[in-house]
């Protein structure tokens, strides 16, 4: 592993990059964190990516979480925010030798999740497969029911993690759905059947907007995986990428 850092509007995205042995140039995921998380949630996929000769790139977001290595204060973060500096790392990656731009899949959990896919609808040209686990596509209508008949306060702690307004104006200025049916690549969704946070039926609404999607339903599984199946979740993304490559 090497750190790896890139930097928006003067702000550090610290990140690390996980090669396989070899000269490459490699097939590469970019995975994202969710929701006051850090890359360090995303290692074990890292990991084993690295292991069956795919590069891997986990990062945190500016203003991401409480504990990030990442620059930025939480209150200035929103999923724009955060889409944006995916899109550095993107543009970082594909300019390395190392690294196959024609072969670059992005994946995330949670919010991270929500965001990977607003960038495979986005710039689907550049992605070429997409990863979404427990995909937080509840958090529209989220921030819609905390905006309802009140005024945004300028701060406001959600979960832990003290946002600013621009969070939830953010995430109300558009519709993942109507983003999501832009991408025709491959996508896998994986996602508990009793996640309380993030209701699955989101994502079983999204495989139907996704022009060419599976999801994968965890048996009893909530938002964040146990041992067990998140082993199962690694190996369905490893294979996922493996059949997917051009």
């Amino acid at each position: 592993m090497e750190v790896l850092n890139f930097e928006r509007e003067g702000k550090k995205i610290y990140g690390e990059l996980y090669l396989p042995a070899g000269d490459g140039p490699f097939p590469t995921v970019i995975m994202a964190h969710g929701f006051d998380g850090q890359c360090a949630h995303n290692r074990p996929y890292a990991e084993i990516f690295a292991q069956n000769g795919i590069a891997a790139y986990i990062f945190d977001f500016i203003g991401g979480g409480n504990d990030i290595q990442s620059d930025g204060a939480t209150t200035e973060m929103s999923v724009l925010t955060e889409a944006a500096d995916m899109v550095v790392v993107l543009d970082g990656l594909a300019a390395l030798d190392k690294i196959d731009n024609k072969n670059i899949f992005l994946a995330g959990q949670s919010q991270g999740g929500f965001v990977a896919s607003y960038i495979a609808g986005t710039q689907p040209e550049r992605v070429r497969g997409l990863v979404a686990i427990f995909p937080a596509y509840v958090l529209q209508d989220d921030a819609r029911k905390r905006m309802e008949g009140r005024e945004l306060p300028e701060t406001e702690e959600i979960m832990g993690l003290l946002l600013g307004k621009i969070y939830a104006e953010d995430a109300t200025s558009f519709d993942i759905y109507d983003v999501i049916k832009n991408y025709p690549g491959p996508a896998l969704l994986i996602h508990g059947t009793a996640d309380q946070l993030v209701p699955i039926d989101y994502s079983r609404r999204a495989v139907e907007v996704f022009p060419s999607a599976e999801l994968v339903e965890i048996e009893g599984a909530g938002h964040g995986f146990d041992r067990a199946d998140e082993d199962r979740a690694i190996n369905l993304s490893l294979e996922f990428v493996k059949e997917n490559l051009l």
